[in-house]
């Protein structure tokens, strides 16, 4: 019978691909820090990154989708206040 590793949970891989994100340390230097084999942590950074937007399982995807609708938005909101803002102005001729 073939022992299969254990399922490791997506947040814990988002917070190991994180320092690579934030570091300017080598992907082999930081999965040594790590304690990990540099293959996972390159595999599991392509994983990251092949992620579509909305897709389940890293965190920080699904809270850049969130900040990215709020992003469009504010964009919205500023459209209409610019012609608020056009409207009085000719309104105080």
């Amino acid at each position: 019978m073939s022992k299969q590793p254990p399922q490791l949970l997506p947040e814990f891989k988002q917070e190991t691909v994180d320092p690579l994100r934030r570091s300017t340390k080598s992907q082999t230097q930081v999965a040594r820090e790590l304690g990990i084999a540099q293959t996972t942590l390159s595999r599991w950074a392509l994983q990251a990154d092949r992620m579509p937007i909305g897709a389940k399982g890293f965190p920080a995807i699904d809270e850049l989708k969130v900040l990215r609708r709020e992003v469009e938005r504010m964009w919205h909101k500023r459209g209409i206040l610019k012609k608020v803002v056009i409207f009085f102005a000719k309104g105080s001729e």
